[in-house]
């Protein structure tokens, strides 16, 4: 298992100056990788970001987060829009062949925000798919995996359950596309963590770890134990990265901007210690049990 985190549990933006503090924090912290969004803001020397983070046994994750055009989204019916997303993925693709991302994560069948004021048909999921196809193998020529994160029905209509996502995986046809599985954003589109979780297998790439309310695992109601059950049962050895936003910026301006209203991060540092503390026991308790129903 390998865990980390996303840089805005610390920050509200990213550039140079702020890659040293960052990568040095995720170090002390004992994670394996971070999470960094990119967009049209981004400013920084992504062959530099790779060279800090490799000094320090990180590895990269790389999401849209930054400004990201709301024009740029692979299910609108205009060719020319699509055409304009495709080729604004690759860049941001680019970068991580340049920094050494090893996946390039997000809501990517869409646009976080846009939802379909009409129930769309079959022909929204297949242009979706050709531009998935496409930008699945502009990843892998960079080396790093196209991973889709099921967001709520509150931030899109494309796809929001396990079922949505491993429908358009077939549809797109291509071995380098995976999922990331969102803890808070299934908690709406759910019955059964369990069930999501064993659907997913064997694309399940990686977890957003957050609560109900977007704080630290073990400070809200979702079933972490079912979640750890599942995931070790299964054999699972994935990437694991806590998310949410720092509460602490800006006298809560950067978190309120982005819908987070409750004061569940004002200190990243003990955000994560917190929560990693947390699912390390979860899954220390999980994997004693099922090595024990593997010796009876």
């Amino acid at each position: 298992m390998k865990y980390g985190a996303h840089i805005y549990v610390w920050v509200d933006t990213f550039g140079d100056a702020e890659l040293a503090c960052v990568l040095d924090r995720a170090a002390a912290l004992n994670l394996s990788f971070v999470e960094i969004p990119v967009g049209d803001d981004s400013r920084f020397d992504p062959r530099r970001l790779g060279a800090h983070a490799a000094e320090r046994g990180l590895e990269l994750v790389l999401s849209p987060g930054g400004l990201w055009p709301m024009d740029c989204d692979l299910s609108l019916g205009d060719a020319g829009r699509r055409r304009t997303a495709v080729a604004w993925h690759s860049r941001m693709l680019d970068l991580c062949g340049e920094c050494g991302a090893v996946a390039y994560t997000g809501a990517l069948y869409g646009h976080p925000g846009r939802i379909a004021d009409e129930r769309p048909g079959p022909a929204e999921r297949e242009r979706i798919a050709r531009g998935l196809h496409a930008l699945a193998e502009h990843a892998r020529a960079r080396g790093a995996k196209l991973v889709l994160e099921p967001m709520s029905h509150f931030r899109t209509h494309v796809v929001n359950t396990p079922e949505q996502a491993n429908a358009l995986l077939k549809l797109a046809d291509h071995p380098n596309l995976f999922v990331l599985f969102d803890t808070y954003h299934a908690c709406t589109e759910i019955r059964s963590y369990s069930t999501a979780l064993s659907a997913l297998m064997p694309r399940l790439w990686g977890i957003h770890a957050c609560e109900n309310h977007r704080g630290a695992p073990g400070t809200g109601h979702l079933p972490w134990g079912e979640i750890a059950r599942t995931l070790s049962e299964a054999g699972w050895d994935g990437w694991i990265g806590l998310e949410s936003y720092n509460t602490g910026l800006r006298n809560g301006a950067f978190a309120w901007s982005r819908g987070l209203l409750h004061d569940v991060c004002p200190d990243g540092d003990a955000f994560v210690r917190k929560g990693l503390a947390f699912l390390r026991r979860q899954f220390r308790e999980c994997s004693r049990s099922v090595t024990g129903m593997i010796d009876m």
